[in-house]
């Protein structure tokens, strides 16, 4: 009969993640399964503790604090969140992501004890990142779409407009009833176009967020470039900065990045032809600020106090007639509350609106 630690035995070792149990107290490895050869070679079982300085020294250096900080939250038990980390073995080896879940515990010694696993995702992540972008350039280009296309028909409808009038005199009835169709046809084309938009927006609140850790600088420059690819469809331009190039915040990229299309949106929808679009990225010290500022026709004073509410008075057609449904800004505020940030705006009629958005590092 096979005792519980031959079985254990046999469960732990062969397991393709890797487990360990790491004493806080002592700063040793207690234990490690065979994996640890498989997945960080040349390291080995016998050397391991004297391989942690080489292991950290593997990630990248922007990478190497956050992953003492929250080694360390985890030993007070104010951490309980999964680790996604990076690892780079040689300067020229692609990067590996591992996920690091622990929890601390109490030994009957009383030593402080880190017990988890260890485990390589690359795949899962270069799929789940693939996804993103993917996802991100699909929202990108819907926006830019709902405003090229919402200008003709917002034009035709004018038009209709205009023959309505003139044809008046004429008293035909037939004539009356197809310009009708013509001023429908192109005001629920435009309102049809931005509620396929809106849509999936409206949805975003209600979604539990998925965070991981992103470069934040590389996404949003990624967004800005397509938009930036199309100035010649919106007649606007578009401009991007990061300082410093690389900002890593933890949040859900899909959801950041609804917000983020989401107020460029409002911004191409009130700002003139020929006028500029600015996102810019800069790091505080505790902060991450992201700020998407336009030189548009601005928000009225009277509007700023409720522009957050839902079903806002705040409320206005675009300039080319886009609908709205007073919701963007008060789902913006939400998924921005449910990051931990905050979010604030400055602005001036005729002169352009800057938003704030700070997320903690």
């Amino acid at each position: 009969m096979l005792d519980q630690l031959e079985v254990f035995r046999h469960l732990l070792e062969g397991s393709p993640m890797l487990l360990f149990a790491y004493s806080v107290s002592t700063g040793q490895v207690l234990y490690v399964n065979d994996t640890y050869e498989r997945m960080f070679p040349p390291g080995k079982l016998a050397t391991v503790n004297d391989d942690l300085l080489w292991l950290l020294s593997c990630l990248p250096p922007e990478d190497q604090q956050y992953a003492l900080s929250c080694l360390s939250d985890l030993a007070k038990g104010e951490l309980h969140d999964d680790l996604l980390l990076r690892m780079q073995r040689q300067p020229n080896a692609p990067i590996q992501w591992l996920c690091l879940r622990a929890r601390r515990s109490v030994a009957s010694d009383g030593q402080v004890l880190l017990c988890g696993s260890v485990q390589d995702v690359t795949v899962d992540h270069e799929y789940t990142r693939n996804a993103d972008k993917f996802m991100a350039k699909k929202n990108t280009t819907l926006e830019i779409l709902s405003h090229d296309l919402a200008g003709p028909f917002n034009m035709l409808q004018q038009l209709a407009s205009f023959f309505q009038e003139r044809t008046q005199s004429l008293q035909d009835p037939q004539l009356e009833k197809m310009v009708n169709v013509m001023q429908d046809t192109c005001r629920d084309s435009v309102n049809l176009i931005r509620e396929f938009v809106d849509s999936e927006f409206a949805e975003s609140a209600n979604v539990q967020l998925k965070r991981a850790r992103v470069d934040l600088a590389a996404n949003l420059r990624q967004v800005m470039e397509t938009y930036q690819r199309s100035e010649h469809l919106v007649a606007k331009r578009f401009s991007f900065r990061s300082t410093p190039e690389e900002v890593y915040v933890e949040l859900d990229n899909n959801k950041f990045l609804q917000v983020i299309n989401n107020l460029l949106s409002n911004a191409i929808k009130f700002t003139q032809e020929g006028g500029h679009i600015a996102l810019t990225v800069e790091l505080e010290q505790h902060h991450v600020l992201v700020t998407v500022t336009d030189d548009g026709i601005g928000i009225p004073e009277k509007l700023q106090p409720v522009l957050f509410e839902k079903f806002t008075k705040a409320r206005r057609p675009g300039l080319r007639g886009e609908k709205t449904t007073g919701l963007g800004m008060s789902i913006i505020q939400s998924l921005v509350r449910l990051h931990n940030g905050t979010i604030s705006f400055e602005s001036k009629e005729n002169q352009g609106t800057t938003f704030h958005i700070r997320l903690p590092l």
